[in-house]
């Protein structure tokens, strides 16, 4: 093997796998993208994802067990927000790949 060839940990890559398995989803793709953008109620996101609150609900608590995003309660709403600024980089890979088929 080349000795100059510098290689993330299996470890590590193991751990990067897990987490892009947990975006792998369309409509946490759309969520992380509109949090990108700012902060959003799990009712907000699930409209946009055209899903019952309570499927984005559980998307949302997903990807904030895995350090990916924040929440905060105030009254009765849950607001949620980007905790990890390298998703702005997987986002922008995904839109220069696919697109904008609207």
């Amino acid at each position: 093997m080349n000795n100059k060839l510098k290689l993330t940990d299996l470890e590590t890559l193991q751990e990067a796998a897990h987490c892009l398995k947990l975006l792998a989803h369309p409509h946490r793709l759309r969520m992380v993208q509109m949090l990108l953008q700012g902060e959003y109620t799990v009712g907000e996101l699930a409209e946009a994802c055209e899903i019952p609150s309570h499927m984005a609900s559980e998307h949302l608590m997903r990807m904030r067990d895995r350090g990916l995003l924040i929440s905060e309660r105030r009254g009765r709403c849950i607001h949620y927000q980007i905790a990890e600024p390298g998703l702005a980089s997987i986002i922008q890979c995904v839109e220069k790949r696919f697109g904008s088929k609207r």
